[in-house]
């Protein structure tokens, strides 16, 4: 299993499982409405774009068949395990 990283670190276009998620660092109205859009434990997740000019807020994730896009600061407090891409031959 690869080693674990935080949401705001993995690579764009890399698909990654939540494997843990610090709500202490996410307000409790905040929380809800992740948890409304599937962010969660043990979710397939993919890096899609982040933002411009230094900032990289906000960052856009593909979740199941939705596009989100969440804080540069939520996604530090979510951690990832990547998940390796086989093509069947």
């Amino acid at each position: 299993m690869p080693p674990s990283t935080t949401l705001d670190l993995l690579s764009l276009r890399q698909r990654a499982e939540i494997v843990a998620i610090d709500w202490t660092a996410i307000s409790d109205n905040e929380g809800r409405r992740l948890r409304a859009l599937g962010i969660d434990t043990g979710v397939s997740v993919e890096k899609l774009y982040k933002g411009m000019f230094g900032m990289n807020d906000p960052i856009a994730l593909k979740v199941g068949r939705m596009m989100i896009a969440v804080r540069k600061s939520h996604a530090r407090a979510i951690s990832v395990s990547p998940v390796s891409v086989t093509i069947a031959a």
